[in-house]
């Protein structure tokens, strides 16, 4: 298996050792990469590198900001090849995140009377949902009964609203389910009725190769949003890579320094892309280390980071089957795992997912995320819960009381996690769904957290300013 394959020796921070409630302390595994992910040594080596000449980027004269500028347009480059966009149809616009990236899509499309809906999907995250729904009408794509996107549903959505269609918005990837979308089949169908396409890929560009494709391809993606802290560079920045054309047009969502060609007291002249769209001073070194980060995730071969994480997840779910109470959601078929992400939610028959995600922390050092993953209408959905009973959530929540709100736990994993972590993993499960846990915890109904009774970590043993 290639999963057997170690690309470990490519991270830092893998060898850290964390407390446990017994006293102990083990080797922290870390299953939460579909929220952040560790630092790539090389994006490391490069920050460290690029630091003796960081400088302000544009318009200095010296030789560390020629430098600065340099190095920075070189990385908005190398995030465009990564995507297969083209500069002379294309642009690169660097910001905090994929959510920041979306929100400033969705305040620049230029919507109209004619062309004012956005078709998105059941499954988003909120990131992917929420700014839409501020900009104008939007319609969600209903799902299968397991989470899948429902394409039948959504070419009867583009036949019901035709030309009134500006939009399809949809994640290429579940950051919950890990399931893929045929972004490439949708972008044809929108395209057939005027429409164009933004891929949220997020959670696809660490695992997948993306190619936004030349623009008279009737399949091309007009739009795609990433962020670096899921690709192994967690230094605060996004990129939302798109149409060249569009962003020639309109205003600015945000105005300031680097925005404009000239001003006057009476007038403003913008800037072309993307300086239009970037104000202020940029994360320059952020796009550093995204740029390390797609060398060296482009030297391994998307190829091979796609095999991987399949011979992983197809290993992780016949290995997870026999513990007692397992119940996964998705795509639960071990021979379909090179056709999803090795994203796995799961709850354990009687166990709430707080607690479950709690006991793996403290005393099996083991990093899970549990919750609804900013996703909430799509987990509803995969629980099956009636209308009356989101009903009931939605109440409690609102009455500061989580302790049972549904949601699941969720298993993520990175191009460094290996077999062996996952026969940990599995093991601890057992031992919880077994009984076999030894900490006394305490829910806090606010958050719906469970804590051990009388234990704290001392985070400054770890790390203090």
């Amino acid at each position: 298996m290639s999963a057997q394959h170690s690309f470990a020796n490519l991270f830092i921070g893998l060898d850290v050792e964390t407390p446990l409630l017994n006293g102990e302390r083990r080797r922290y595994i870390n299953f939460d990469n579909a929220a952040s992910t560790p630092p790539l040594k090389k994006v490391q080596d490069a920050v460290n590198d690029f630091m003796l000449y960081y400088s302000s980027v544009h318009r200095g004269t010296g030789f560390k900001s020629q430098l600065a500028t340099h190095i920075y347009e070189e990385a908005r480059e190398i995030t465009m090849r990564f995507v297969g966009a083209d500069p002379k149809t294309h642009t690169c616009i660097y910001g905090k995140n994929t959510t920041e990236a979306i929100n400033k899509l969705a305040r620049r499309f230029p919507f109209t009377a004619q062309r004012d809906v956005v078709l998105t999907s059941g499954m988003e995250h909120h990131s992917n949902d929420l700014p839409w729904r501020q900009a104008t009408t939007t319609v969600h794509i209903r799902l299968t009964p397991d989470g899948q996107l429902d394409e039948a549903d959504f070419d009867a959505k583009l036949a019901e609203y035709g030309s009134r269609v500006a939009l399809v918005a949809i994640s290429g990837a579940s950051n919950v389910t890990g399931y893929l979308n045929p972004v490439h089949r949708l972008a044809e169908k929108a395209h057939a009725v005027g429409a164009q396409i933004a891929v949220d890929c997020a959670q696809l560009a660490p695992h997948r190769k993306i190619d936004m494709r030349a623009m008279d391809d009737p399949a091309h993606l007009d739009f795609v949003a990433i962020s670096a802290h899921k690709m192994y560079a967690p230094l605060g920045t996004g990129a939302l890579i798109g149409r060249r054309d569009m962003f020639e047009q309109g205003d600015p969502d945000q105005v300031g320094g680097g925005t404009v060609a000239i001003v006057t007291l009476g007038d403003v002249v913008w800037a072309g892309p993307p300086d239009r769209d970037e104000a202020g001073s940029p994360n320059t070194v952020g796009a550093v280390a995204l740029a390390a980060a797609i060398c060296q995730l482009e030297a391994v071969g998307m190829d091979k980071v796609a095999g991987h994480e399949a011979d992983l997840t197809e290993y992780a779910l016949n290995r997870l089957a026999s513990v007692p109470g397992f119940h996964p959601y998705g795509d639960t078929d071990p021979q379909n795992s090179a056709h999803r992400l090795g994203v796995l939610p799961f709850n354990l028959e009687g166990r709430s997912h707080f607690w479950v995600a709690a006991v793996l922390g403290h005393e099996f050092g083991i990093g899970v995320r549990n919750g609804c993953f900013c996703a909430h209408p799509y987990i509803l959905h995969l629980l099956g819960l009636s209308a009356e009973e989101a009903h009931t959530v939605r109440e409690n929540i609102l009455a500061e009381n989580k302790r049972e709100m549904p949601g699941l736990v969720r298993v993520s994993f990175g191009l460094y996690n290996t077999t062996e972590e996952v026969d940990a993993l599995a093991d601890a499960l057992d031992q919880i769904a077994r009984g076999k846990f030894y900490g006394d915890y305490r829910q806090d109904i606010a958050s719906g957290e469970f804590h051990p009774v009388g234990w704290k970590p001392n985070f400054k043993e770890y790390f203090s300013f």
